[in-house]
């Protein structure tokens, strides 16, 4: 039985949905007591959770102006994705060598949630489900520690997936590319396997160069 969350991570949560969902677009302040009473919490949860966001580089906080949503920079999603590239390709390579057949099963079963979640139009699902799809992937490599920073990755990146799936073109490339990369893994094929992830992941990269407003351009 899993565990209810604490308040924090409740309202974390939900602000993390918030700003994949774009009910909390780039730029835009965060209303903290509108907030709050619309959870049902008090501020003191909702202060900590933003504490965690602003780590992560989703929210800014501004003297005199409070939090905002942070807004979308292709200078900080290209060194997301080239740190994800190098941290990920260890752990899938050691990964295919100890993927079990209950391993393979939750790969597949997540691509089949993200499958689903595409057919349905439901982005904040597919982001979901697309997490824990990778995820899948990379955890039997028994590596924790490295797998932490991955995550912290990942979350700092959820609003540029919102982007990237909202049009269906990316949404069928995806589920192509997934295909590719299930079969990697029940083959067994670790280089295929890493070169997949490191395409799936240009793809996304070269998707987003003409929404993303680049800090270096």
């Amino acid at each position: 039985m899993q565990r209810p969350p604490t308040t924090q991570e409740f309202v974390l949560g939900e602000l993390r949905r918030s700003i994949v969902s774009g009910d909390l677009a780039p730029g835009q302040p965060i209303r903290q007591d509108s907030i709050a009473q619309r959870l049902g919490v008090s501020r003191v949860p909702l202060r900590e959770a933003l504490k965690t966001l602003e780590a992560e580089g989703q929210v800014v906080y501004q003297p005199h102006r409070g939090y905002s949503v942070a807004e979308l920079s292709l200078r900080d999603l290209l060194e997301v994705y080239r740190m994800r590239e190098l941290l990920e390709a260890e752990a899938a390579a050691v990964a295919t060598e100890r993927f079990t057949e209950t391993d393979l099963a939750r790969i597949t079963d997540a691509q089949q949630d993200v499958e689903t979640a595409a057919e349905e139009g439901d982005l904040v699902a597919m982001i979901a489900a697309n997490r824990r799809f990778h995820f899948a992937l990379l955890e039997p490599s028994g590596m924790p520690r490295l797998l932490r920073v991955v995550r912290t990755l990942w979350d700092a990146t959820d609003a540029y997936r919102a982007v990237y799936y909202n049009s269906s073109t990316n949404r069928a490339r995806v589920r192509h590319e997934h295909d590719d990369i299930v079969a990697a893994a029940h083959d067994r094929r670790a280089d295929d396997l890493v070169r997949l992830l490191d395409e799936h992941r240009r793809h996304a990269v070269d998707a987003l160069r003409d929404t993303i407003t680049s800090e270096v351009d």
